[in-house]
């Protein structure tokens, strides 16, 4: 929740972008940041610190504040950061009520939930920190429309996607407290995308995922590598455990052939253009020529 209540700070005050990249969050080398956020002729930037366990916000003309990251109330932490922007003359409101998520209670409202584990907390952030590395490796070998590697606060994962450059059937939307509208835009064209996903009370095993959109005639029955990997039927996309790449001998060579293979069988059946889509890197000697 509290991840929710900065990620629609960002998403308050910063221009749209397709596909909703400008609600995500980013994994700094200590947490989780929202890169620069426009506040009239100003900027400020709120990032979550989870090695001292603090919320810093740093503003443009040099003001900043800080808040304890520990065990309070979803409300508590609202008023704290709602306070701390108006004492740095950045107000904003937000929707308070949060998304993707079954009976949602206000952030103003929410003395219920009021959890906060620094240890895990920690820990969480590194699989991230190791994810969000082998993903721009992944990424760097595609040259066509490609997202960053990015943060949902919604759905609670990190990921990256690859477009075909066509349009997409109109996704049928039904996600939890999200408007139809702003999903069927985020699958308004052709992808494939991967994440990790750490997730929740109903499937609580962490997963590195891929899915495709529209899955393409055969996408179930493919075969996608490692062998530990399989298809989830209920959720249309390939899982992989995050037990399986932690325990690995080379955990970065496993994770970055489950995306490949995952890909491979998305753009390879649903006809993507590949040639021109997938990146041809120059070597370090013609590099070197053009210093």
């Amino acid at each position: 929740m509290w991840t929710q209540i900065v990620g629609k700070i960002r998403m308050t005050l910063s221009p749209w972008t397709n596909h909703s990249w400008h609600v995500t969050l980013y994994v700094t080398s200590r947490g989780l940041t929202t890169s620069p956020i426009p506040h009239g002729s100003h900027t400020f930037e709120i990032q979550f610190d989870f090695i001292d366990h603090q919320l810093l916000m740093h503003k443009s003309d040099g003001a900043r504040q800080t808040i304890a990251l520990k065990p309070q109330s979803v409300a508590q932490f609202y008023r704290l950061v709602m306070k701390a922007l108006a004492d740095l003359e950045l107000p904003v409101t937000i929707n308070t009520t949060p998304n993707e998520i079954e009976n949602p209670i206000p952030f103003d409202q929410d003395e219920e939930h009021r959890s906060y584990d620094r240890e895990y907390a920690n820990r969480f952030w590194r699989v991230l920190v190791q994810s969000d590395r082998v993903f721009k490796e992944f990424r760097s070998r595609f040259c066509g429309k490609c997202s960053p590697v990015h943060f949902f606060w919604g759905s609670f994962d990190l990921a990256v996607t690859r477009f075909s450059g066509r349009p997409a059937p109109a996704h049928p939307g039904g996600v939890p407290h999200l408007p139809d509208e702003i999903t069927r835009e985020a699958y308004s064209h052709e992808e494939s995308s991967l994440g990790f996903w750490p997730g929740n009370a109903v499937a609580p095993t962490p997963v590195f995922y891929s899915y495709a959109y529209p899955p393409p005639p055969g996408f179930a029955e493919a075969k996608i590598q490692p062998d530990t990997a399989f298809y989830e039927t209920k959720l249309r996309e390939f899982m992989l455990p995050y037990d399986t790449v932690r325990a690995a001998e080379k955990p970065d060579e496993i994770l970055l052939e489950f995306a490949q293979s995952a890909y491979d069988a998305a753009s390879t059946l649903g006809k993507w253009d590949r040639p021109a889509l997938e990146e041809k890197k120059p070597t370090l000697h013609s590099v070197r020529q053009h210093r």
